[in-house]
């Protein structure tokens, strides 16, 4: 795994009326969770939102409540011990987890299934509307060895 990647599995407590699952809590060890907001997006299946990154120390914490989609994190970074490595994870539904993802680290993700999934991202910094912490680049670049539309079962 990535270094500073972080995943957590979620416990879904279901009873007859439905569930409830913790997405966030300040006495998790492995987080250093210190959101200084949350939003959520709805995305349409087969859509990708990738790939950003953020470079002034920015953490993202990704969760799918709704759905499924497939996350991509590929670290640029000259100073880690992972440069060059990509991770995936798929998530929604039918496997509750958070990601730690470090915002240094390119990510993005595509909403796979047949409907729309929800994300909801528990981000370390403030979204700046001025002046976006925000690098972006094509999902489909050569610089990243992720193809979002390969066929998972070839």
């Amino acid at each position: 795994m990535i270094h500073d990647v972080d995943v957590r599995n979620l416990q879904v407590n279901a009873d007859e009326r439905g569930h409830l699952v913790e997405v966030f809590r300040k006495d998790w060890d492995e987080y250093d969770i210190d959101p200084a907001m949350s939003y959520y997006s709805m995305t349409y299946p087969g859509i990708i939102r990738a790939w950003h990154r953020h470079l002034e120390g920015q953490i993202d914490h990704f969760v799918c409540p709704q759905g499924r989609i497939k996350v991509g994190i590929y670290d640029e970074r000259d100073d880690s011990p992972t440069k060059g490595e990509l991770d995936t994870f798929v998530i929604g539904e039918h496997n509750q987890q958070v990601i730690r993802i470090p915002g240094d680290c390119w990510h993005g993700f595509k909403a796979i299934g047949d409907e729309p999934s929800l994300l909801i991202n528990y981000p370390t910094e403030l979204y700046d509307y001025e002046e976006p912490d925000e690098e972006r680049i094509p999902y489909d670049t050569d610089r990243i060895p992720l193809d979002w539309e390969a066929d998972p079962h070839e």
